[in-house]
C-alpha cells in the first residue's frame, strides 16, 4: 500500500503528524495516569479529584475531536 505513494516532503510531514499527535496524545495520558497513581500513593482526595477530572475533560474533548472530523467529512 505505501509503496504506491509518491515519497514527497509534503507526504512525509502529513504522515509524521498523525504519528506526533497520536504519541502526544500517549503522553498526555501516561502524565494523567502518573497523577493519579501519585495522588493514590500520597494518599490525597483533592489531587485524585483533580486528576480524574483532567483525564474525563481529556476524554471528552477527544470525542469531540472525533465527532467534529465525522462532521466535515
Amino acid at each position: 500500500m505505501l509503496h504506491t505513494l509518491i515519497y514527497t516532503p509534503k507526504t512525509a510531514l502529513m504522515l509524521s503528524s498523525v504519528w506526533l499527535g497520536r504519541g502526544i496524545v500517549l503522553a498526555f495520558m501516561v502524565l494523567i495516569g502518573y497523577s493519579i497513581a501519585k495522588s493514590i500513593n500520597a494518599g490525597s482526595p483533592l489531587g485524585l479529584i483533580l486528576a480524574v477530572v483532567s483525564l474525563c475533560a481529556s476524554l471528552y474533548c477527544f470525542h469531540l475531536f472525533r465527532k467534529a472530523q465525522e462532521e466535515q467529512v
